[in-house]
C-alpha cells in the first residue's frame, strides 16, 4: 500500500495532521477566552521562556531581532509578555510571560493532551504512540525555529 503513494504525500500528511491539531487547539483556546492566540504565539512564548531579550528571542526562534521585535509586538498587544528593564542591567530589556501568557500555555499543553487523546481513541494509543515513536526516531527533537524554516 505504501508504494502506491508518492514521495510527497508524507510531508503533506505530516503537515496535515500538525494543522489539524493546531487548527483545533486554537478553535479551543478561543472558547476558553483566548481569541487572539496564533500558532506563532504558542512558538514564540515557548522561546520567551522565564524571560529573554528581543535578539535572543530572535536566535532561538531561527528569526532576525526585528522580526522578534515585531513579534513581541504582537504578543504584548495580545496581553501574553511584557516588556522591563532588566534588574540586573537596566540597559537591557527583557521580555517576560505574563499571568495571560501563562495561562495560554497551560491552556495549550491541556488542550493537546485532550486532543492527543482523541487521537488515540480514533486510531488506538498503540497506533498513535508508534506513530510518536517512528517520528521521535526519524525527526528527532521538536525545534522552537520551526515558523523560521517556513521562510528560508
Amino acid at each position: 500500500m505504501s508504494s502506491e503513494r508518492p514521495g510527497y504525500a508524507l510531508p503533506l500528511l505530516l503537515l496535515a495532521g500538525f494543522q489539524s491539531l493546531v487548527d483545533a487547539l486554537h478553535a479551543e483556546l478561543a472558547e476558553q477566552g483566548h481569541p487572539e492566540a496564533r500558532p506563532m504565539h504558542g512558538f514564540a512564548l515557548q522561546a520567551v521562556g522565564a524571560g529573554t531579550t528581543a535578539a535572543e528571542l530572535g536566535r532561538r526562534l531561527g528569526v532576525s531581532k526585528q522580526a522578534a521585535a515585531k513579534t513581541i509586538a504582537g504578543l504584548e498587544a495580545a496581553g501574553y509578555v511584557r516588556r522591563a528593564p532588566d534588574a540586573a542591567d537596566a540597559r537591557r530589556i527583557l521580555v517576560r510571560p505574563t499571568d495571560r501568557g501563562r495561562d495560554m500555555l497551560t491552556r495549550s499543553a491541556e488542550i493537546f493532551d485532550a486532543l492527543r487523546a482523541g487521537w488515540a481513541a480514533d486510531l488506538g494509543e498503540d497506533v498513535v504512540r508508534t506513530l510518536e515513536d517512528a517520528l521521535s526516531r526519524v525527526a528527532g527533537p521538536p525545534r522552537l525555529d520551526a515558523p523560521s524554516w517556513f521562510t528560508r
